[in-house]
């Protein structure tokens, strides 16, 4: 009996905590965005245009080439050999080469097409979510709350209420 007793004056003495969850109704969803600036590699490719050369004989040289090309020679083969003979193949080879040196000439005949390709980094924004602003009513009284989760508007949140007197 004195069991019994015990456990009714416990059941009324001491306070029982109820945890009763609270719902509330979002009224409007704003999203809030933030902005990430990255690189896209792209390959870019061009033409450009390269000449083509043709070689052609012209007419002979110069007297006055070929006149400093055998001197030159003449110099350099005796210098080289010490000796007339040395001068006499360094003046004759001096000259020939004076000569064919002017004999030939190029020109450009035409262009053509040559594709070149590098690689270009192009800058691109993206919008990107950050949260959520939602807005809600629970028994007449107005709120709003950031978050991450996606809620629709008319959609039922818990909710947490406090309230202390001052």
């Amino acid at each position: 009996m004195i069991k019994l007793g015990l456990t009714v004056c416990m059941i009324i003495f001491v306070p029982v905590a109820v945890n009763a969850e609270n719902f509330a109704t979002v009224t409007q969803v704003i999203p809030n965005y933030f902005y990430k600036k990255s690189y896209v590699k792209e390959k870019s490719c061009y033409t450009e245009e390269e000449p083509i050369y043709e070689k052609s004989s012209v007419g002979g040289a110069n007297g006055g080439g070929v006149l400093t090309g055998i001197v030159l020679g003449g110099l350099l083969g005796k210098s080289a050999t010490g000796k007339d003979k040395g001068a006499l193949a360094g003046a004759v080879l001096g000259g020939i080469i004076a000569a064919n040196r002017n004999n030939i000439n190029s020109t450009i005949i035409g262009h053509k097409p040559i594709v070149k390709c590098e690689t270009i980094r192009i800058p691109q924004t993206t919008k990107t979510i950050k949260n959520y602003k939602i807005n809600y009513e629970w028994n007449g009284i107005i709120g709003s709350s950031y978050t991450y989760n996606n809620y629709h508007v008319g959609q039922h949140i818990p909710v947490s209420v406090n309230i202390s007197a001052k």
